[in-house]
């Protein structure tokens, strides 16, 4: 006994002595980081977590910096298993994977993709202890999962419970979700209700709300992010134009068959692949919005925003097409990095020409605001900065078509002159 209470003694008083030395040291160099960890349930609870709990011992000095490791999902998971296992099954654990899946990242600048000035800033928040390694020993942290809503170094429950915790990484571009969420009426209430106008008990969902269900941090919707499933839907022209679509993602092959490039969306997790999985998340969602609105209403609001999607499906799948129509006629080259006779979607700002630019601006920008703009009840974006862009796309390709097919025309009978 005696032996045991010398032991605890001892690693006490060892560990107050190192954590004083860290918190001495930081107060000159980053007392931010300090008065963030004193401010956070970690520093004052009782056998919590310190300083060498996620940075580990290594590093003693000014010099040795570059020692101090850099916690993951597995790191906070020590402590908090459940949301760590929930975290692990849901789509941001899989982010980095889903921006490696992407042709085109390999093709910016390694200040974009690994300096996190780009699609690095958000997706490296999934990242796990071996790809940390990785990363580590080319000097590159990223966002170390947790601490992307939980951020350094308060980690605070209640600021990741608030919308705004959404907001550094969905906004912008292909996902504007916090732009359409805050202003739509939820996200007006919620905002209202954080300012003391609305009154605590006020009905005002968050992201959280509808995404996180009792704090789930797996984080799944039904449609997921490209917004396509399997199996394909039984109506004749969606089930065409869906394959289309898959054909241009290169997830099918163009006889219709799965190509390697499934199994990465399958791995990203962004998108259901059976009509189990599908109709899973859908009753959790329609279970949220009968906290609120009757179960008639929050199905058919949702149906809705189905049929949208079969509507904005039918718009690209033309774009596509007349742009593979292009290839096949032999009017334009198709790019040798795209593997099939389709534009490549994922391509992006790699793409060679205008006209396919034209094309991921109107799948990636156009037609995500057109069925999230539905989703996240905001009519403005689901028709003006959608549906109606989406016409103006459509409209400029078979123009822009029908001038390289008129161009392509004129060099042939040059050519036989």
């Amino acid at each position: 006994m005696y032996r045991l209470i010398l032991l605890l003694l001892l690693t006490f008083f060892s560990f107050g002595a190192w954590a004083d030395d860290c918190v001495d040291c930081h107060k000159k160099t980053s007392p931010g980081i300090v008065t963030d960890w004193q401010l956070s349930k970690h520093s004052t609870a009782k056998d919590g977590a310190s300083c060498h709990t996620c940075h580990g011992r290594a590093h003693s000095n000014k010099d040795d910096a570059k020692l101090a490791k850099m916690p993951s999902a597995e790191t906070c998971g020590s402590c908090h298993d459940k949301q760590e296992t929930q975290f692990k099954k849901g789509k941001h654990n899989h982010a980095w994977l889903a921006m490696s899946a992407m042709p085109t990242t390999h093709m910016l600048p390694k200040q974009f993709s690994e300096g996190m000035k780009g699609c690095g800033g958000c997706h490296k928040l999934g990242v796990g202890k071996e790809e940390q390694k990785k990363l580590h020993a080319e000097g590159e942290h990223g966002m170390a999962s947790c601490d992307a809503c939980h951020t350094r170094h308060t980690f605070s429950k209640k600021e990741a419970q608030q919308p705004q915790a959404c907001q550094t990484c969905h906004m912008g571009f292909d996902h504007p979700q916090w732009e359409m969420y805050s202003a739509s009426k939820h996200g007006v209430r919620a905002l209202l209700k954080q300012s003391g106008i609305l009154p605590e008990t006020a009905s005002a969902p968050t992201c959280q709300t509808c995404h996180m269900q009792e704090g789930n941090h797996e984080v799944r919707t039904a449609w997921g992010f490209l917004a396509v499933r399997l199996p394909l839907p039984d109506d004749p022209q969606w089930k065409a134009d869906q394959v289309t679509i898959l054909q241009a993602l290169g997830v099918l092959d163009p006889s219709g068959k799965p190509t390697a490039r499934l199994e990465a969306v399958k791995a990203a997790d962004v998108a259901r692949l059976t009509a189990e999985a599908f109709q899973k998340e859908r009753e959790k969602m329609v279970k949220t919005c009968t906290q609120c609105h009757s179960e008639s209403f929050a199905r058919g609001e949702l149906e809705k925003g189905d049929k949208i999607i079969r509507e904005a499906d039918h718009l690209l799948a033309q774009g596509i097409r007349i742009i593979a129509d292009l290839y096949k006629d032999g009017v334009i080259t198709k790019p040798a990095t795209y593997a099939y006779a389709f534009p490549d979607l994922l391509a992006f700002h790699d793409a060679p020409r205008p006209i396919e630019h034209k094309l991921f601006v109107m799948h990636l920008e156009h037609r995500m605001r057109t069925f999230q703009g539905t989703f996240h009840a905001n009519p403005d974006y689901a028709l003006w900065y959608g549906w109606s862009e989406m016409l103006r796309d459509l409209a400029e390709i078979k123009e822009m078509a029908a001038d390289l097919r008129e161009k392509h025309a004129k060099e042939g009978k040059t050519a036989k002159k």
